[in-house]
Order: structure tokens, then sequence, then C-alpha cells
């Protein structure tokens, strides 16, 4: 259930400006604040159903512009690019160096 969270959390981060109003409260609620789907559906006067649909839709639609436009993959792959980068400045490999940056680079 972290890994999912975590997940969701890191999409909404990149593919929030994609969402309604609605969509970013509701998931705001959900998983920054941790309101439960009755305390979401107090707040908001609309069933507990309705909140717990918005939001399996609103995930559901963060994969699908996840996977039209994988920028939550390529963010993983500069940082892990980064940190072994910074492992071979550490020990001046030079051309290791070099061949980090071209991937770097290339990573669209």
């Amino acid at each position: 259930m972290i890994e999912k969270t975590t997940r969701i959390n890191a999409l909404y981060d990149f593919y929030q400006q994609l969402l309604t109003e609605k969509q970013r409260n509701y998931m705001e609620m959900y998983y920054a604040e941790d309101f439960s789907l009755g305390e979401i559906s107090e707040t908001s006067n609309v069933s507990r159903q309705a909140i717990y649909d918005n939001i399996r839709r609103t995930e559901h639609m963060l994969e699908e512009y996840e996977k039209k436009l994988s920028l939550y993959q390529k963010f993983l792959k500069r940082q892990a690019l980064l940190q072994e980068l910074h492992a071979l400045v550490k020990n001046n490999n030079e051309q290791e160096l070099k061949e980090k940056v071209e991937q770097i680079i290339e990573i669209e």
C-alpha cells in the first residue's frame, strides 16, 4: 500500500495541472492530508461512494498520463544516473563520467 501511495503522490506531482480542481482537492485530501473517504464526503457534501469513484478514476487517469508521457519514469532514470555520476565524480573516473552525462542527455 505504501508503494501505491508513493507512486500516486509522485504521479500527482507531475500531472496535477491536467486534473480538474475537484479532482485535485479530493486527491490532496485523500493522499496528502490522509483524510478518510467519510471525512472528504462530509467536507464536500458528496456521498462517500462518489468520492471513492472520483479518486479511483483520477488514479487511473494519472496512470494513463504516465503511460503516454512517462515523466515519472524519465525522472527516476535521471535520478539513478545522477547518483551514478556522483559516485564517479568522487572516484575521479573521467571516461565513465562522460558516458553517464551522454546517457542523461539522451533521455527524452
